[in-house]
This record gives structure tokens, sequence and C-alpha cells, in this order.
């Protein structure tokens, strides 16, 4: 049996088998919650995402069916999905830790074998969607979730931009975050690679506090990253690892042919340095 086969899709209210409670977190156009399922009392979140276009509906769908596709410690799962006239909502485990954005504003910067074990788990989840033939698109701090309960296992969210590709197709929708976003993006002319140039910033920025590619607007941060140069400042990198250097610019290689792939960062001595 497929995960896809329990995951129920369900018509009506959520409330009537959810209690709702606190606010988790908001967004233009969705907002999560914890909820409290009344048979069992497990406790889950609920994102609530309000119906707007046709488009936004295919988009839903599309989050809800990869989401059914996939089974990782890394990933967060998905359990039953409804839907009425007003709001699509998805019902998901709940992580209580924070994300890595407020992690890095707490303590500044992790050291090696911190950062290491989250970025192990990140590239895990990765090369495990890309053997599905699934891209992310959106990895960024804000979209990786601590679970505190789990000895700070971390959880992938926030699907709504992912999609399957073909291999050797090349995908053209500019999709992603400033700060993130890989250089062949913003080109109009990449692949499933795009998510290792966004978990090389990620890990860039769990060492040192701030992203590669900076600027004083979202246009000057996109034109930096498109000409692709960064830097490793000594006074912040001076302590750093050679071989954690070497793996960030392996990740963030501007030909997305002479990056690492997941799997590839994985076997990357700092790794092995850092168990």
């Amino acid at each position: 049996m497929k995960k896809k086969d329990y995951v129920q899709e369900k018509k009506g209210n959520v409330e009537n088998d959810y209690y709702i409670l606190e606010e988790c977190g908001s967004g233009a156009f969705a907002t999560v919650r914890k909820v409290k399922k009344k048979i069992s009392g497990q406790i889950c979140a609920l994102k609530i995402i309000k119906k707007t276009k046709n488009e936004n509906s295919i988009k839903m769908y599309l989050e809800v069916e990869i989401l059914k596709e996939l089974i990782h410690p890394n990933i967060m799962e998905i359990y039953e999905f409804y839907e009425d006239k007003k709001n699509f909502y998805i019902i998901t485990e709940i992580c209580e830790g924070g994300d890595l954005f407020d992690l890095v504003v707490d303590k500044g910067n992790l050291n090696e074998a911190e950062a290491c074990n989250i970025i192990k788990q990140i590239l895990s989840a990765v090369t495990y969607i890309n053997s599905k033939n699934i891209v992310h698109r959106d990895l960024k701090c804000q979209n990786i979730l601590l679970d505190t309960n789990k000895n700070n296992i971390v959880k992938i969210i926030d699907w709504g931009t992912a999609r399957f590709y073909q291999k050797k197709e090349k995908m053209n929708k500019i999709c992603g975050t400033p700060y993130y976003i890989a250089p062949e993006v913003l080109f109009e002319k990449y692949d499933e690679k795009c998510d290792v140039w966004s978990s090389g910033i990620i890990l860039y920025i769990l060492l040192c506090g701030y992203p590669p590619f900076d600027g004083e607007n979202d246009t000057e941060i996109l034109e930096n990253i498109k000409k692709g140069k960064f830097v490793f400042p000594e006074e912040d990198w001076s302590t750093i690892s050679d071989e954690a250097k070497n793996l960030i610019e392996g990740m963030l290689k501007f030909n997305p042919e002479e990056r690492l792939s997941a799997s590839n960062c994985l076997k990357h001595k700092w790794f092995l340095e850092n168990q």
C-alpha cells in the first residue's frame, strides 16, 4: 500500500473532526493553526489556504499530490486534505521548534557540527525527492522547521512551488525567494540542481549568519546572484574549515552542470569529518 492510498481527501467542515487551536503563522494566502483531533487527541498542524482563482486550485491539488508521494523523515508528513467553497485545508504533522531563520537570528551562526547535522538532513530529503522526479524550488531557512521533540530533526515544508519534472528537460518558471534563488532560475532555464544551490545558500548562512549574495533591495540581490561571485570574508570564515568552504563552492557552482548533485554532496569528506 502506498502513502497516497491512506491520505484521506474529505469534503465538508474540518471542525467536525478537529478542535481549532491557536494560530502558528500566517501569510498572504495561508494561515497555519494548531489543531487537535477529536477522536484520538493527536495534535497536528492545519494549513488553511484561501481559494482565489483557478490557477491557485490547480497549484493546491498539485501540492497535495506531491505530499502524498513523499515519505521521508525530513519532509513534513500530510495526514488529511479537506476542501470547502472558500478554502483548502491540509492536516500535517506539527513541529514546534521554530524554523532555521529563527535559529540563526537567535544564535548568530552555528558551529560546523551543528550545521552539518542540519544540512545533511536537507540534502537527504533533496536526494530523495530528486529520485522521485520532484523539485521543491523554494528551499530557504524559513521553510525548514525544527522538531525539538525528536532531537532537532528538521522538516522541509511549503511545497506550493514544487512540481514533478522530466529528466533532461529544463524548467522555465521563475520560482523562489531572493537570497536563495539559483541564477539559472532567473535565466529561466534550469533543472533540479536549483535545490542544491538553495541548500548551499542555507549552509553558508548557517555557518556565518548572513547570505553570500546581498543588496539594498531585491533587484540588487538578484543582480548579484546573476553574477554568481561570492567570497568568504576572513573576519567570519577564518575559523571555518577548508572542507566546509569546498563543499559550499561545489554547491554554488554557477554552471549547474558543474554543480554537485544532492547525492554527491552527501559523499563529501566534510560530512565524514563531522559525524
